[in-house]
């Protein structure tokens, strides 16, 4: 038996691991790869390993840096299932129908651009001389029906009668759902046959509402063998969903190895305790200015928990009555996921909301944006409002068009609640924005550039870094240390070279065994 690493090494997206076994193999995970495009685009137009060899599937969660090629993998010839917990397949069934809209879009929009440039070309005889308003009118029209829809079959036309590039999504709206078929939801600590003699558990990781931890047994021969597959680890005493598992059934205590992430392995977070008075901090301050709030944040989990606190801030009369807009189709649908999963929250959920007949997620001061006209009307709301849009790293969505009209007022808060990774238009606000406050605010503001032009940040950039749904260095060894587990080897996986490198020493020192797999190696078991 022996586990491959495919994605998530030196980096904290794309995972994609194999379990081999003499009869079976198995993949954990099926992730995007996500940052700059050029980079990334050539790292998933490509599946590592052949689809038709894995016999199933394991899925820690819904996170499309974990789940996002799945469409590609049913695509392309895997006929096993998908194993994942129930509250997993029910967000999988959102969140990859929209990174298929994403992916169509993000292709039509690419062609259009290569036929609009075609045409002005045509139209100066492929001069650089700049092209005339009616012509520029004229190749809209040609190519646009109104301000917004692309004519599609106009602009596949010309681009396959000029022999010129076209850009194909990574897979479409109807892929993504013939892969939600393949899905079997599962409940925790329930074993389920994944192969010959091979079997998988589910544990709580604590993450997000449906991850889990995945023990894998392989029992041929009179033997043993298992591998415990962190997926994503999550914090201590967050509110919502319940706390990363310490207490393992005795036959899955005897660990061979352990896949573990490691985002953030060489960090310590703020603690939870802090997360709700610093939240208020914010938004009253920011409230005082005159200003309104921009969040970044996931659909998935991070929204979730935002309107958690913020319910609970209001109903303590700690915060003024503000609006609090959820500017995303997605987290709209990843709201009511949450609400019809009861069964994945901690107690002081139950006890602060649902005994007292309250739904976490919903409360007076709180809308959901419904189109698209209702979005730029709120982009252009000058009365302090509370907004929470995404994408979550800033790559695109509806977040941008609120940073356009808010970043240059320095009344304005933007407010940082979850991981930017590396190359993310996320990371370069948050690092430019909190440079320029620790200079004081001196001089002129640092220019950030989007949509093809620059824009003084003068709005405050705050992080809270407490909101991670990724447990810090304490937290993953709290796992370690605090459960009844026995581990004999540990591969740290998802995490920057940096967090995943500082995390493996820090291990060492403390007694355990620890690799740190390049993309491609095998461990043995």
């Amino acid at each position: 038996m022996h586990v491959a690493f495919y994605g998530a090494t030196g980096e904290v997206t794309g995972s994609f691991h194999t379990v081999v076994t003499d009869r079976d193999t198995t993949l954990l995970d099926c992730g995007l790869f996500q940052g700059r495009r050029k980079e990334t685009e050539a790292k998933n137009r490509v599946l590592p390993v052949d689809p038709k060899i894995f016999t199933n599937m394991v899925l820690s969660h819904a996170h499309i840096d974990h789940s996002g090629r799945i469409p590609m993998l049913t695509r392309d010839g895997f006929s096993g299932h998908i194993f994942c917990t129930r509250a997993t397949a029910h967000a999988c069934k959102y969140l990859l129908r929209d990174s298929a809209k994403i992916q169509e879009g993000d292709a039509a929009y690419l062609n259009y651009k290569t036929a609009k440039v075609f045409l002005a070309k045509l139209k100066t005889g492929g001069e650089q001389a700049k092209i005339s308003a009616a012509d520029q009118q004229e190749i809209k029209a040609l190519l646009k029906s109104g301000d917004h829809d692309l004519r599609l079959d106009v602009v596949e036309k010309l681009l396959r009668e000029n022999n010129l590039e076209r850009i194909t999504p990574l897979y479409t709206l109807a892929e993504a759902e013939e892969s939600l078929g393949y899905f079997q939801g599962v409940p925790l600590h329930q074993t389920v046959t994944i192969g010959t003699e091979l079997f998988c558990t589910f544990y709580g990781a604590g993450h997000i509402l449906g991850s889990a931890m995945s023990v894998i047994q392989y029992k041929a021969e009179g033997q043993t063998k298992t591998v415990l597959y962190s997926g994503d680890l999550g914090r201590f005493d967050k509110p919502i969903i319940k706390d990363p598992t310490l207490d393992f059934a005795e036959e899955h205590r005897d660990i061979d190895l352990m896949i573990m992430e490691s985002t953030y392995g060489s960090r310590v977070h703020e603690p939870v305790t802090d997360m709700k008075p610093m939240l208020k901090k914010v938004l009253t301050e920011t409230f005082a200015r005159g200003g309104s709030v921009i969040i970044p944040a996931f659909a998935y989990g991070r929204t979730q928990e935002l309107l958690y606190f913020m319910h609970e801030l209001f109903l303590a009369k700690e915060i003024p009555p503000m609006p609090v807009w959820v500017d995303s189709p997605l987290a709209t649908d990843m709201t009511n996921v949450f609400g019809e999963h009861p069964e994945t929250y901690d107690e002081e959920t139950h006890e602060s909301f649902l005994r007292k007949g309250l739904n976490p997620f919903d409360f007076e001061q709180l809308k959901f944006v419904q189109s698209v006209e209702e979005s730029m009307a709120l982009n252009r709301e000058s009365k302090s409002h509370i907004v929470l849009a995404g994408s979550g790293m800033c790559e695109g969505g509806r977040v941008l068009h609120h940073l356009r009209h808010k970043i240059h007022d320095e009344r304005n808060t933007v407010l940082i609640v979850g991981y930017m990774g590396q190359n993310t238009f996320g990371r370069r606000l948050q690092e430019l924005g909190e440079k320029y406050q620790a200079d004081g605010r001196r001089g002129e503001p640092p220019m950030v550039r989007f949509y093809n032009k620059d824009y003084p940040l003068k709005a405050r950039v705050v992080t809270l870094g407490g909101f991670s749904a990724h447990g810090d260095r304490q937290e993953m060894t709290r796992v370690l240390k605090e459960s009844n587990l026995v581990i004999k080897k540990i591969a740290l996986v998802h995490g920057e070279e940096e967090q995943t490198q500082g995390f493996a020493e820090y291990l060492r020192r403390e007694g355990f065994n620890v690799v740190v797999p390049f993309h491609g190696q095998s461990v043995f078991v």
